[in-house]
C-alpha cells in the first residue's frame, strides 16, 4: 500500500490550474503558428496572429490566456493499492483549485444554476474517479470555459447511419456553434457506450495533445477528415 499526502494533492492541483490558465502548450501554439503561417485569409490571419500574441503577453504576465479560467474539471485515476492521507482526496483536490484560483486572481464562476449565487472561490470542481491497478495516483485537469461547454452536443444514432451519421453529427455540432466558442477551438468526440459514457470519452478526448493522433487506423482517418 502506498500512502499519498493530501496535502501532496492539493499542492499538485493548485500548480497545474496556476499552469494551464496561463500558458499555452506548445502543440497547441506550434498549430496555431503553422495554421498562420499558410493562411491566405488577411482576416483569419490577423487572428491567428492576436492569439499567438496573446499567448506571448500571457506567458510573460503571468495572466491568465483568457478571462474565462472556466470550471475546474478533474480526472483522479488512483491505484486500488493508494491510500490518501490527512484528508478526503475530493476535499484536498478542492482546495487545491480553491488556492489556484485565489492565488492566480482567476475569475470564480462557479454558482448554484438556480439561485446564482456565487461560490465565490470556483468550487466544487468536476472530478471524475478512476479506480486502476497499481500504487500510483494520477490527476489531469483542465479550466473548461462555458463558451465551448455550452457548445457540446449529445446525439443519439441508430445503428444504420453508420460512420456517416457520426460525421454528419461532429460536423453539424461546429456549424452550430459558430463564433461563441473561445479559440482556438479543439474537437472532442466520444462514440458509443451510453449517453455519459459516450459525453465522458468526449471530454477525455480533448486531453489529448494536437500532435498525438489515435493509434486506431480508422480513428485516425477520421480525425484527419
Amino acid at each position: 500500500m502506498k500512502t499519498i499526502q493530501a496535502s501532496a494533492v492539493t499542492n499538485a492541483v493548485k500548480e497545474m490550474f496556476l499552469q494551464i490558465c496561463v500558458l499555452l502548450d506548445n502543440p497547441t501554439k506550434s498549430a496555431l503558428q503553422k495554421a498562420a503561417e499558410v493562411e491566405s485569409s488577411p482576416t483569419t490571419r490577423f487572428a491567428l496572429d492576436v492569439m499567438l500574441k496573446n499567448a506571448e503577453i500571457a506567458a510573460k504576465t503571468r495572466s491568465p490566456l483568457c478571462q474565462d479560467t472556466g470550471m475546474a474539471v478533474v480526472f483522479a485515476d488512483i491505484g486500488q493499492d493508494v491510500k490518501i492521507e490527512g484528508e478526503y482526496i475530493g476535499d484536498a483536490i478542492n482546495r487545491g483549485v480553491r488556492e489556484a484560483y485565489a492565488e492566480g486572481y482567476f475569475r470564480k464562476s462557479v454558482l448554484d444554476p438556480l439561485t446564482r449565487k456565487n461560490t465565490l472561490d470556483n468550487t466544487p470542481a468536476v472530478i471524475h474517479y478512476n479506480i486502476l491497478p497499481g500504487n500510483a495516483l494520477t490527476l489531469s485537469v483542465m479550466a473548461k470555459g462555458f463558451g465551448s461547454e455550452n457548445m457540446s452536443r449529445l446525439f443519439m444514432l441508430t445503428p444504420s447511419e453508420g460512420i456517416a451519421g457520426i460525421k454528419r453529427a461532429v460536423v453539424a455540432s461546429v456549424t452550430q456553434a459558430g463564433g461563441n466558442p473561445c479559440p482556438p477551438v479543439v474537437i472532442g468526440v466520444g462514440v458509443g457506450g451510453t449517453m455519459e459514457k459516450a459525453a465522458l470519452m468526449s471530454k477525455k478526448a480533448l486531453f489529448r495533445s494536437l500532435d498525438e493522433p489515435n493509434e486506431e487506423p480508422l480513428l485516425q482517418q477520421l480525425e484527419h477528415e
